[in-house]
């Protein structure tokens, strides 16, 4: 074996191999994703002091729920009788009366209100929740409605003016409403309302202001970005009741609109929203010192959402849906918590993970945090699913399944792996945590399967009937065949950072195609040389660049995302077919299964620093990475094997045998939020 690590000088040494028979990626050959830590960079020579260490809370997601349906723009409240979500609007867009108590129990239904409506606001105070406003049949809503523990409603007040796109926050027995939409135009009001008495204007904006995200800390109101006249804000607010005086204390990092706002341990944070552009979603959040105005970066959402709400329950925050940038109404409750995390008071070297932030090897999903380690081979001659332990490195398990499985996905949601049977025509799904094995599904030619990033779709990759077949993602029924007659071999893709559009390559075509995932339609068609042979697809961790495997040409194409103009070709290997992203997003591992080697390119330079060759020769060719970033997992497609290699040295560290075909594997668990398919493209 031949090793080189990275370094300013690295030589790298490609080693002949025995020539294997080029094949494609299906009962041909394909392949997918993986990362991990990469090649050791050159230790630093300048002795520093190091910096004082700075307790800076951060928060993250310590449970997921579903609500009962998709909703964006409810009202939410915590109070005695837990956190109620009401109205809002459901992914027809239709206004919704519903009434959920989504906390601490599962989500239920316990009323509804008289009229359906959205973007009202809700606040508790003493033993009832208060709704205020809200648009609905009739334009804004001046009713003020009281909820009880029991989900009963009756009617509690008027406000000054009907009003929509308002926010509220409670301090002591006053529920205080800043801005809001009227007929007459954008309101700069902020409102007070204490049961018993009318609500009264107690306070003006310095100017009108639409969906700011509002929460009360000290005393206080803090009131951040917004609306207004066309355009959002960047300004943090605070309004005093006391003297009714609002100042200007900060300023957001961006303007920003239709956030969320809670508070937990006298800080407020400011959850997702977007900027002016409807598609322009952000998974940010921001933590807000109220004496200070001083904002600071506080961690990311598990997806970037928009008119979404969020309430404080005890020491946690519950966010409710929310509108992502597909334009998809979300049904997800997402539980976040502080974490006090030692950083450095000197500034830190910007993240590089990108697309792939939230799947480092510290972002295990609670979903998946029970599931064994294990390694799914499937073997197409033989219709069986190999299972590896990847403590002990022994197939534990053999699985019977359909004819010529091909690939092992895991689903959206990660609690399915499912097992694409591409001439059994049906997909097999199994249960990681608990190794139960499903009835099989009928499907027609599923060579592949991916998922649309809002979990709406999953799409069939039809190899044989140049199709990609949009279905329902847990029934797997069809809804939508996209005909792709020039893309013969159609295979592997990946996705644009925002989610929008995939590049999907065409083995047996010499071409990508770009689809739009929302309209479900080819929207592009990009030309490589003639003779190429396009195999698995990977973004990068900018956003900026695909990196396409070709097996004819040896090496890597990158193409550019968002001109969709083709670069140049990276060589590699022989046989250049999956890719892998690091778990720290600094490397590609690329598989060149026809000279048995791995090229490992950097992020960085877009160039490779290092070749790890297989001792005694192999085929390297799908697989995935372990959740701790240490090994690469990949299947020896015409050696009857599979690899375990540490992503630290390239060092060979398993060779296991298996049965005669091994193709696409899936490591699992792996860290992520949901997925998009293949054998564990996880974001």
């Amino acid at each position: 074996m031949t090793t080189r690590r990275a370094g300013p000088v690295a030589t790298l040494l490609v080693l002949p191999a025995a020539a294997a028979a080029l094949a494609g990626c299906g009962g041909h050959t394909s392949t997918h994703e993986a990362a991990t830590s990469g090649p050791r960079p050159k230790a630093a020579t300048v002795a520093r002091r190091p910096a004082r260490p700075v307790a800076r809370p951060v928060l993250r997601l310590v449970r997921a729920r579903r609500l009962p349906g998709p909703v964006q723009l409810p009202a939410v409240a915590a109070g005695p009788a837990g956190v109620l979500a009401i109205g809002g609007l459901d992914a027809a867009d239709a206004s919704s009366s519903d009434i959920l108590r989504v906390a601490p129990a599962r989500p239920r239904l316990v009323g509804r209100l008289p009229d359906a409506i959205h973007d009202a606001a809700a606040a508790a105070l003493g033993p009832a929740t208060f709704v205020f406003g809200g648009g609905g049949a009739g334009g804004p809503s001046d009713a003020i409605l009281r909820v009880d523990r029991s989900g009963a409603t009756t009617p509690a007040g008027r406000l000054p003016a009907g009003a929509s796109d308002i926010t509220a926050a409670t301090i002591g027995r006053t529920a205080y409403l800043a801005g809001g939409d009227a007929p007459a135009g954008a309101l700069r009001t902020i409102v007070a309302f204490t049961p018993g008495r009318p609500a009264h204007v107690v306070g003006r904006l310095p100017r009108p202001l639409r969906y700011a995200a509002v929460a009360a800390v000290d005393g206080a109101l803090i009131i951040a970005g917004g609306t207004s006249g066309p355009s959002a804000r960047r300004e943090v607010l605070r309004f005093d009741p006391a003297s009714g005086r609002v100042r200007q204390i900060g300023r957001l990092p961006a303007p920003t609109t239709h956030a969320a706002a809670a508070t937990l341990g006298g800080r407020v944070y400011v959850l997702g929203g977007r900027g002016d552009a409807p598609s322009s979603q952000r998974d940010t959040i921001l933590a807000i010192d109220p004496a200070t105005g001083r904002v600071r970066r506080a961690g990311r959402l598990p997806r970037a959402v928009s008119d979404l709400a969020a309430a404080t329950a005890g020491s946690r925050i519950v966010v409710a849906g929310g509108r992502d940038a597909t334009g998809s109404v979300l049904d997800e409750l997402w539980w976040l918590a502080a974490s006090s995390t030692a950083t450095r008071s000197s500034p830190a070297r910007a993240p590089t993970a990108g697309v792939y932030a939230h799947a480092t090897a510290r972002d295990i999903s609670p979903a998946v945090r029970g599931d064994p380690a294990r390694v799914y081979v499937p073997d197409s001659e033989a219709d069986r699913v190999d299972v590896i332990s990847q403590r002990t490195g022994r197939v534990i398990r053999s699985i019977p399944v359909g004819r010529q499985p091909q690939h092992v996905t895991p689903s959206w949601d990660l609690r399915t792996l499912w097992v694409s049977n591409d001439l059994g025509n049906s997909l097999t799904p199994i249960d990681p945590r608990t190794g139960h094995v499903g009835r099989p599904v009928p499907v027609t030619d599923p060579y592949n399967l991916y998922f649309t990033p809002d979990g709406r779709r999953a799409i069939v990759v039809a190899e044989a009937r140049r199709e990609l077949d949009f279905r329902s993602p847990h029934t797997m029924r069809l809804r939508h065949a996209l005909k792709v007659p020039g893309c013969r071999g159609v295979d592997h893709m990946d996705d644009t950072a925002d989610g929008r559009y995939a590049l999907v390559s065409c083995e047996f075509a010499a071409r990508m195609i770009v689809v739009d995932l929302r309209r479900e339609r080819v929207v592009r068609t990009i030309l490589l040389r003639p003779g190429s042979m396009p195999q698995d697809v990977k973004v990068s961790p900018d956003g900026r660049t695909f990196y396409v495997a070709d097996m004819a040409s040896g090496g890597v194409w990158l193409i550019d995302a968002r001109t969709w103009r083709r670069l140049r070709l990276q060589p590699t290997g022989r046989g250049a077919h999956g890719l892998y992203p690091s778990r720290d997003s600094r490397w590609l591992y690329v598989s060149n299964r026809e000279e048995g080697s791995i090229s490992v390119i950097s992020f960085a330079t877009r160039r490779p620093v290092a070749k790890w060759q297989l001792p005694g020769g192999g085929s390297p060719d799908m697989g995935g990475v372990s959740a701790d970033g240490r090994v690469l997992w990949l299947t020896g497609r015409y050696n009857a094997e599979v690899y375990a290699i540490s992503t630290r040295s390239g060092r060979l560290l398993r060779r296991i045998p298996v049965g005669a075909g091994p193709h696409g594997a899936a490591v699992w668990p792996q860290p992520g939020r949901y997925s998009i398919g293949h054998t564990g493209i996880l974001r």
